[in-house]
């Protein structure tokens, strides 16, 4: 669980800070709703949505696996959460997963990529680096640390009202070996985070080996983690007047940079372990006597954030943006919620209620090792989202998995 500073404006405004940490994990939410709160009656399994008319007192502790306050360093996040042995285990074979969500304008970008000022020309300052940037960092200081080799590949797909779209087949010149070429199709509003280039729309298939996976999906080599980390620049690149831009994201009343789809990076890792000794036909052709090969991967989800229309001031495009978001992050959380019952209890996984929900699948509750990261505003303003966010997060923590 982590605890964003108050903003300029929710101070200006008067905000009042509602959420303190506790320590060893707790976190506490102290506050009066006047005039009634969205969302405090709403059944466990569900975010909350009806209205209480009345005013109430709020006054709840949660637990959590780790709580990071205003204060804490990028650093600590990754460092306390667990992210570093989340790579080990990539490198070990399994499939990981770290996903943030939250509340529209809680954190969740800045805790996985940092600042979103950063660009390739003027990279961020190496204590804001977020998540993603600090894996890939891991990622090389174990393979030297281990004597191991890796071979590293990588896809950027995005979620936007409910269609999957990746990048198309790479320009001659470009960065990267494509293992697929896909001919590029137009579909409308949707950008690839990858390429400046036509998005590109990719149906989403279920098979009895894979379970759901996306058809045609591009992935792309790399000899370098730094070459991955340039990707993730050019995702930050803001718009050009020419109308170029990666991800989805608008402005409200909420966030000047409001994510409008949900965004998967999946780095695929294939490590060996390599002999000092000279040999010949060695993998890699690195010089050396090759191990066991063993084939994980490491999936960061930066969801969109959950927002109501009426606190967003969103019309228009943005309201049917706000919808899919809502709809999709709903079926997630139905999801979790029938996860965390006892497995003689479990009805069963509605996962193709949404394509979010299908990618996540695995992850939720397959063979997976998943983190979750939950973003919170400790403003009075975002009591009720806060609360939704908590109890939520309650609830993911109860889903266990078999890796």
């Amino acid at each position: 669980m982590r605890v964003r500073p108050l903003t300029c404006t929710e101070t200006r405004r008067g905000d009042q800070r509602v959420v303190h940490s506790l320590g060893d994990g707790t976190v506490h939410v102290s506050a009066t709703s006047p005039g009634g709160l969205e969302g405090a009656a709403a059944p466990p399994e569900l975010p909350p949505s009806p209205r209480q008319v009345t005013a109430a007192r709020h006054d709840a502790t949660f637990g959590f696996s780790a709580v990071f306050d205003a204060g804490a360093s990028q650093e600590a996040v990754f460092e306390g959460s667990g992210m570093r042995q989340l790579v080990e285990l990539a490198i070990d074979g399994f499939s990981c997963t770290v996903f943030a969500f939250g509340q529209t304008g809680s954190g969740k970008t800045y805790t996985l990529m940092g600042p979103l000022t950063q660009s390739e020309a003027q990279p961020a300052a190496p204590g804001v680096l977020g998540l993603m940037q600090r894996s890939f960092a891991c990622l090389l200081e174990q393979s030297r640390s281990r004597g191991s080799d890796l071979v590293l590949s990588a896809s950027y797909l995005e979620i936007y009202n409910e269609q999957v779209t990746a990048r198309p087949a790479a320009p001659p010149g470009t960065a990267g070996t494509p293992h697929l070429h896909c001919p590029p199709r137009r579909v409308p509003q949707v950008r690839d985070l990858l390429s400046p280039g036509p998005p590109h729309a990719l149906p989403l298939r279920w098979s009895k080996t894979r379970g759901f996976y996306v058809e045609n999906q591009l992935s792309m080599d790399f000899e370098s983690l730094e070459a991955i980390t340039d990707l993730l620049l050019q995702a930050l690149i803001p718009p050009t007047p020419a109308g170029s831009q990666r991800r989805r994201t608008s402005a409200h009343a909420l966030n000047s940079h409001s994510s409008r789809s949900h965004a998967l990076l999946t780095v695929h890792v294939r490590s060996r372990a390599v002999s000092t000794h000279p040999a010949p036909g060695t993998w890699g052709g690195r010089g050396g006597a090759a191990g066991p090969s063993k084939e994980g991967s490491l999936c960061f989800v930066d969801l969109a954030g959950s927002e109501r229309v009426k606190e967003t001031g969103s019309s228009g495009e943005l309201s049917t943006e706000a919808n899919s978001i809502n709809r999709s992050l709903l079926a997630l959380g139905h999801c979790i919620s029938l996860l965390a019952k006892p497995r003689g209890k479990r009805t069963h996984i509605p996962y193709r209620d949404s394509k979010l929900t299908r990618l996540l699948a695995r992850s939720l509750g397959g063979s997976g090792v998943t983190l979750m990261v939950a973003c919170i505003s400790p403003s009075s303003r975002c009591l009720s989202e806060t609360l939704s966010t908590l109890h939520y997060a309650s609830r993911a923590r109860k889903v266990t998995t078999k890796p």
